[in-house]
């Protein structure tokens, strides 16, 4: 694959087979040097965020005090 200049950054151009349909990804380069193209979708997270939503206040209380029975209160020495 050709590397190209274009101002101070590098193009590569992308075969066809490989080609992104998003706008915009992330780029990391591995320990051993590799760079790693990670597509990043403008609807990521919509799916749990709407989950999230869709609890009701019930539920999350219910959720709250299960959690404050497991934690319960820890008898400790004044200081």
């Amino acid at each position: 694959m050709p590397v190209f200049k274009h101002g101070h950054n590098q193009v590569v151009q992308i075969p066809a087979e490989f080609r992104l349909d998003v706008e915009q990804v992330e780029i990391r380069r591995t320990e051993n040097g590799d760079l790693v193209l990670h597509p990043l979708r403008s609807n990521r997270g919509q799916a749990l965020l709407q989950t999230l939503s869709d609890f009701d206040a019930d539920f999350i209380t219910a959720l709250e005090l299960d959690r404050a029975e497991l934690l319960g209160i820890q008898e400790r020495d004044n200081l």
